[in-house]
């Protein structure tokens, strides 16, 4: 299987953990906000791969810290940057 192929398989369970995240009740508003906005971003067709991982590796972090976010949600979003940087990688 091509590369692009896998990332692409890879990319769709991301976005599915996205949607999770984003529709998790017990996550404040503002976080599933941004929690979105990264989804979009991951999901762009007009930007590079690394461009798109970057932009939604960006926005995450961004949110991982804020202290409103319960425990599992923070996991949750640790593990999703994890497996984004390894993407990143793969794209260079």
């Amino acid at each position: 299987m091509p590369i692009e192929k896998i990332n692409q398989i890879e990319i769709e369970s991301l976005v599915q953990m996205l949607d999770m995240l984003s529709e998790d009740t017990s996550i404040p508003k503002n976080v599933r906000a941004s929690i979105a906005k990264s989804k979009m971003r991951l999901m762009e067709s007009d930007k590079s791969a690394n461009e798109a991982l970057t932009t939604s590796i960006h926005a995450l972090e961004e949110i991982v810290n804020d202290i409103n976010i319960p425990m599992h949600a923070r996991t949750t979003i640790w593990n999703l940057l994890s497996e984004l940087e390894v993407l990143k990688e793969q794209t260079l």
